[in-house]
């Protein structure tokens, strides 16, 4: 790998393209030479990178030449198409989408938690789940300390993990209810603003979505725990960044809450923010534009055998997307 790469941004105008830009920036990451690709429709729009501007190119088939990598962040559909084709020029793909994320030939790697995948990439390296992501950062290290047998989870997710379109949906129909207005939907089947909706992307044959059974899939093949198992029901709040999840989990050993809160504090990209006495426990408000994920509400679970309940919140187009992507990169340097 060329050590000043070539770098390529797919779906560069978008919430998480924008953000890998900055991400690129922000942590030096050795660009050579930055390219901006996105629909027709954004064609020609001018992005900034190390104070110059960038002008956006339309992705084609030929994109790719003389690319070393490309992070990818313009929908599956994109992805699908356009990720073989990256590959097939000699392109490192970090692809955000769920198009290739169970697929057994792509690596799908969290940088913190398996990061020794990456060398086994044909080309394509995947991005997890963004609610996967923030909750493993936290469980991960428990299991490696005491063996997460299952979770119950609920997550609380910011409409930004919806694209900029949910944010401006939100942002419209606070402003038309305080002034008295009905409010109009574009996005969610509901109304947001004020609200809360049991429903994150499609419904399956089984009453769960395809982002509750994100955790579990994608779980298991992060953590290299096949027999995980996960009930998620995941729900979209009015907050416009930043993911958060309730955890209980149940592990194979005994866990108190001192032996567990040793092991997060040491938890890479992870910080402990836990003294309920003072009201001080991780929230989105804190956790949007962070790198590190926060964990906190630390206790045992008086239900499970072995249980701990935990609260994870997380910058999902951070350590969600942008950052983890960012952080692929880095490993295919090394």
């Amino acid at each position: 790998m060329n050590p000043n790469p070539h770098v390529a941004v797919v779906g560069a105008t978008g919430a998480v393209g924008i953000e890998m830009i900055k991400t690129l920036e922000k942590r030096n990451f050795p660009v050579g030479q930055l390219t901006l690709l996105a629909s027709a429709r954004s064609a020609g729009k001018k992005l900034k990178f190390r104070g110059q501007d960038v002008t956006v190119k339309e992705l084609t088939k030929d994109s790719f030449a003389g690319i070393d990598i490309a992070l990818f962040s313009a929908g599956g559909g994109i992805s699908r198409e356009f990720a073989p084709i990256a590959a097939k020029a000699g392109c490192v793909v970090v692809d955000n989408s769920s198009a290739f994320r169970m697929d057994d030939a792509v690596p799908l790697v969290v940088p913190e938690i398996n990061a020794a995948d990456v060398k086994r990439h044909k080309g394509i390296i995947a991005n997890p789940n963004c609610t996967t992501a923030i909750t493993l950062m936290a469980l991960y290290p428990l299991h490696h300390a005491f063996g997460c047998k299952r979770i119950f989870a609920s997550s609380y997710q910011a409409v930004s993990g919806a694209g900029a379109k949910a944010m401006e949906e939100l942002k419209r129909q606070i402003g038309e209810i305080v002034s008295g207005k009905p409010a109009t939907k574009e996005t969610f089947p509901h109304q947001i603003a004020f609200n809360v909706l049991p429903q994150v992307d499609v419904f399956l044959p089984t009453g769960y979505t395809k982002e509750e059974m994100k955790m579990e899939n994608e779980g298991r093949k992060i953590m290299h725990h096949p027999a995980f198992r996960a009930s998620v029901t995941c729900v979209r709040v009015p907050v416009y960044r930043s993911h958060s999840i309730a955890v209980s989990a149940e592990f194979e050993k005994p866990v108190s809450v001192d032996a567990a809160r040793k092991v997060l504090k040491q938890a890479p990209g992870l910080d402990v923010v836990d003294e309920p006495e003072k009201n001080k426990y991780p929230m989105p408000l804190f956790t949007s534009e962070k790198y590190n994920c926060e964990v906190g509400r630390i206790r045992k679970d008086c239900a499970l055998e072995n249980g701990l309940c935990f609260w994870v919140s997380g910058d999902q187009l951070l350590k969600g997307a942008a950052l983890n992507a960012v952080q692929i990169a880095e490993e295919l340097l090394k």
